[in-house]
């Protein structure tokens, strides 16, 4: 039985205030890249990410001076296929998490953009908002810059304010 998991980057969408970006946004931005399970770079920065997920909603919950663009990476499941989505906005429900799936899904058919989802904290791989323009967290995506060609990757890098 095959177990894919596609990790989609989808920088354009996740990093736009809300979807309103999305009408507007560049399909080359929209980047699906496909990780094996339990790739050890991929898994540390999922457990990085974990590690500091309290600190993160705590800080979404009263957002500083200078920071916005909270959002959530889950991962969806239909079947023996996964892929993860950034859900931007987000809040804390009674038994989990809602939010808007801010990527078009390539292999899951369960989920479309602009869903609202329901989601507990175990589907959650990874979180990021951004500090004064500059990105803070989305740890896979650190990675993924690691899989795309380099140009690619600086060019993302530059117009969306990572320091990976």
């Amino acid at each position: 039985m095959k177990f894919a998991i596609r990790t989609t980057m989808s920088l354009m969408l996740a990093l736009a205030p809300g979807l309103a970006g999305a009408q507007g946004a560049d399909p080359s931005d929209d980047r699906t890249v496909i990780f094996a399970p339990g790739d050890p770079e991929m898994t540390a920065a999922t457990a990085k990410a974990l590690a500091s997920l309290d600190e993160f909603l705590a800080l979404a919950e009263a957002p500083p001076s200078g920071t916005d663009r909270f959002k959530l990476k889950v991962k969806v499941r239909d079947g023996n296929v996964a892929e993860h989505f950034w859900v931007i906005p987000f809040r804390r429900t009674e038994t989990g998490f809602v939010g808007i799936l801010a990527n078009q899904p390539e292999e899951v058919r369960n989920v479309v953009r602009g869903q609202n989802i329901e989601f507990g904290r175990d589907d959650i791989s990874d979180w990021g908002y951004t500090r004064d323009g500059r990105q803070v967290g989305s740890f896979t995506v650190c990675v993924m810059f690691q899989r795309i060609p380099k140009e690619e990757a600086d060019y993302m890098r530059d117009k969306y304010g990572f320091d990976c």
